[in-house]
């Protein structure tokens, strides 16, 4: 089995009811930020790594997003009847992935700055690591009205606490999947067995970072693409 991730799994099919009337008739990830749909921000940080292959799930309104990314040569498997959360939707995608470690990319949000999965790979240790999250600290957050998901020890392993932000991309090992009864599920089920195993850990962005969950995101968003002084 290979011991660094080479496919990455982009979450797309939530629901976007925090995006009230810009997802009536569209998925959230077709949003247009900036003259472009959310995905393609998130799919030109995939490309620069030149990953093996790009995979994502779809449940919500999937036909104009599934055509959408198969046009740029992206796997994607529809959840249904029911969508299965981002723990169920990554076991789902499991066979389109293979096996070993994967990447793992929310693809409502924006970064600013190095690209955060070029750092994950370079940060990535399979010997103490079972996941590598990208965390991004609060002064580097726009949008985010929250006071963070994880404190993270110098050695960068990861507690729940406040003051660093999980941005929505990580490396993750997929062997504990297995062990879940449940089909629908979170990836925090899964965060919670690492923690308990001393193997979660977190790597500070050094960028910015911007949630577009939200309509009041794509202005700021739009004003961090542009280099405005948000």
């Amino acid at each position: 089995m290979r011991d660094y991730p080479d496919a990455i799994m982009m979450f797309a099919a939530g629901f976007g009811t925090r995006m009230k009337h810009l997802t009536q008739t569209q998925p959230k990830p077709m949003v247009p930020v900036a003259g472009r749909p959310l995905i393609d921000h998130a799919l030109d940080l995939a490309r620069g790594i030149s990953p093996a292959r790009i995979v994502a799930n779809l449940h919500y309104l999937p036909d104009q997003l599934d055509a959408h990314l198969r046009a740029q040569d992206v796997k994607t498997v529809i959840e249904t009847p029911e969508i299965l959360d981002t723990g169920g939707g990554l076991r789902n995608a499991l066979p389109l992935l293979g096996a070993g470690p994967v990447f793992t990319m929310n693809s409502d949000a924006l970064w600013a700055g190095p690209n955060p999965l070029a750092l994950l790979q370079a940060a990535w240790d399979p010997a103490r690591m079972e996941a590598l999250l990208m965390t991004v600290p609060l002064e580097n957050t726009l949008g985010h009205g929250g006071t963070g998901d994880f404190t993270r020890a110098p050695d960068g392993r990861l507690q729940r606490g406040p003051g660093q932000v999980y941005g929505g991309i990580q490396i993750i090992k997929t062997d504990l999947l297995a062990d879940i009864e449940a089909e629908k599920f979170s990836l925090n089920l899964l965060w919670d067995m690492m923690l308990q195993r001393e193997t979660l850990f977190g790597l500070p962005y050094t960028g910015r970072w911007c949630d577009v969950g939200h309509p009041g995101g794509i202005p700021l968003a739009e004003s961090l693409l542009a280099g405005a002084d948000v």
